[in-house]
C-alpha cells in the first residue's frame, strides 16, 4: 500500500509538473510537450544516470509459462537491463525465477533458450535462475522420472515465495 502510494504520488506530481510547465511556457498547446519541457526531461535523465549509486538495482523476473516467447522476452529484459546499468556505470543484479510450466525454462531436457542461457551466465555474473523446488517435485511425480535442470538453476523450495521475498527486501519485480 505504502509503496503503490509513493509511486502514484510520483506520477501525479511529474504529470503536474509537465502539464503545468507546458501551459504556462507559452510556447506548446496544453497537453503537448514543447522543446522546453523534454529539454528539462531529458536533463533530469541526464541527472540520473551521473548519479553515485553504491547499492545495485535488484530486479526480479517472474517466468510461469512454457512458452519459448516469452522466455525469450525474458532473457531481453535481462539483456536490456544490464546494458543499461553498465552503460551509466552502476550494478544491477537479476534473479529469474522459474515455477508452473515456466519451470521448462530451466529444464535441461526441454528448455528451448538453455544455450542461451548458459551464454549469459557465463558474461554476465550477476544474473541467478531459481528452480522451484515445488513444481520440480510435481513433474517428477506426474512424469516418475527425475527432473534435470540446466547447471545454471539453483533451487528455491518455492518459487513464489523466493518472488515474495525478494519483493520484501526491495527488489524490482517483473512479470512479462
Amino acid at each position: 500500500m505504502n509503496r503503490s502510494f509513493a509511486v502514484f504520488t510520483g506520477v501525479a506530481t511529474v504529470g503536474l509538473t509537465l502539464m503545468l510547465s507546458t501551459q504556462t511556457s507559452g510556447s506548446a498547446p496544453a497537453g503537448t510537450l514543447g522543446k522546453a519541457t523534454l529539454s528539462k526531461i531529458n536533463a533530469n535523465a541526464r541527472m540520473t544516470a551521473g548519479v553515485h549509486r553504491t547499492q545495485p538495482h535488484r530486479l526480479a523476473i517472474q517466468v510461469d509459462v512454457n512458452d519459448p516467447a516469452t522466455m525469450n522476452l525474458v532473457l531481453n529484459n535481462v539483456s536490456n537491463t544490464v546494458q543499461h546499468y553498465s552503460e551509466i556505470g552502476q550494478k544491477v543484479e537479476i534473479e529469474v525465477v522459474a515455477f508452473g510450466p515456466g519451470l521448462h525454462m530451466l529444464r535441461e531436457d526441454t528448455s528451448p533458450v538453455k544455450a542461451r542461457i548458459k551464454s549469459m551466465s557465463e558474461t554476465t555474473p550477476e544474473l541467478t535462475f531459481s528452480a522451484c523446488g515445488n513444481t520440480r517435485e510435481n513433474m517428477t511425480r506426474a512424469e516418475a522420472k527425475e527432473i534435470p535442470l540446466i547447471s545454471q538453476a539453483k533451487v528455491t523450495k518455492s518459487g513464489v515465495v523466493r518472488l515474495m521475498e525478494l519483493q520484501e527486501r526491495g527488489w524490482s519485480y517483473l512479470r512479462p
